[in-house]
């Protein structure tokens, strides 16, 4: 596990080795601290990812997260006022746009990545975003079907390596508002749903 000693000093080497590959390349550069419009994701977000499309039945879900993750002010909350421009973000378009990333939305609540609340712009207008961490490894203690055990074993070693305890530690209690639904134990059949 890395400490935050080793991390800086692996940041350093690694700053040193970049402006040695790529001289005067800084000011082409996105800096965190010096640009506003980010959004800070866990290391282990690719491999957060590919499970989660392993985990949603042939209907990739990745870049519905991924917009939801990058609308968030850093407080896991996102509000929807306007869902067609997530569809957009998300990479979906044409006259379904909305009505698909709704459906991969309510597929992301299903497998408890988020949850869900009403609101002024309808039944979605409000996400909480859950620790993806910790939703993995309920799927992977209930044997949600269409978890890899080969990409959670990957995403094991690769919190390790960087000291992400909230995929090895204990999972924190249940608040008094459940917040996990049972993993999903039957494929979606309905026309409705296949055309999503």
């Amino acid at each position: 596990m890395t400490s935050v000693r080793e991390g800086n000093a692996i940041a350093k080497k690694q700053l040193a080795q970049r402006d040695l590959l790529w001289p005067g390349f800084e000011d082409w550069l996105w800096h965190r601290k010096a640009n506003k419009g980010f959004a800070t994701i866990p290391k282990t977000m690719p491999l957060v990812l590919q499970i989660m499309d392993g985990l949603s039945n042939g209907k990739p879900l990745s870049s519905t997260y991924l917009g939801l993750w990058c609308a968030t002010w850093d407080n896991s909350m996102v509000n929807i006022s306007k869902p067609d421009e997530m569809a957009y973000a998300a990479g979906f378009t044409g006259q379904r746009a909305t009505y698909t990333w709704l459906g991969r939305v309510n597929i992301l609540r299903e497998l408890n990545f988020i949850s869900v609340k009403p609101g002024k712009s309808g039944p979605t207008s409000h996400i909480l975003i859950l620790n993806p961490h910790y939703i993995v490894r309920w799927h992977y203690e209930k044997k949600t079907p269409g978890l890899v055990e080969a990409y959670f074993n990957a995403l094991l070693d690769r919190a390790i390596e960087i000291g992400a305890n909230d995929l090895i530690g204990p999972l924190p209690s249940t608040p008094s508002t459940p917040v996990l639904s049972p993993p999903p134990t039957v494929e979606m059949t309905s026309a409705v749903d296949d055309a999503i």
